[in-house]
């Protein structure tokens, strides 16, 4: 039953799985690492440090909070995300993906596992991060639901 719904969802996110905007481009790459979690049956929350690193210019460095609500059991060591950035230009300035960001995510954890997150917003909601990214955790979980991803720039 856990894995067919597991299934549909990462299917929901895969059909999902376009910028937000036909004229949208791939500017970088955000990649994020946090500590542990522990879900709460109803969610989690998760502080990560971030880099983006652009197709042009200076690597960012940011700090993230991702929140998930929903199915979430289970408690993680390590976890990691990494996403394209889509903007409407290739050229992001210093600190522009810095806002909140919403979506589906859905995944299982039994030592090593994967998830998959949809996110779009960002300053006036003009960025997609990648909407089919891959996340790598170690511990024993499973999560599905809707998540929230709050970005700043941390020079």
């Amino acid at each position: 039953m856990f894995r067919s719904a597991l299934i549909a969802a990462l299917l929901l996110i895969t059909a999902q799985a376009t910028p937000a905007s036909a004229q949208q481009v791939q500017a970088g790459v955000l990649e994020c690492r946090g500590g542990g979690s522990i879900g709460f049956v109803i969610g989690s929350v998760t502080e990560l440090s971030c880099v983006y690193r652009p197709d042009f210019g200076p690597r960012q460095p940011y700090r993230a909070v991702l929140r998930r609500a929903g199915v979430d059991l289970g408690a993680t060591a390590v976890s990691g995300l990494v996403w394209g950035v889509f903007a409407p230009t290739q050229q992001i300035g210093l600190g522009d993906l810095s806002g909140n960001y919403g979506g589906v995510t859905a995944g299982a954890a039994v030592g090593v596992g994967l998830g998959a997150n949809v996110l779009y917003g960002g300053s006036n909601n003009s960025f997609a991060l990648q909407p089919l990214s891959v996340e790598g955790q170690v511990g024993l979980n499973i999560f599905g639901g809707i998540a929230g991803l709050e970005l700043r720039f941390a020079p």
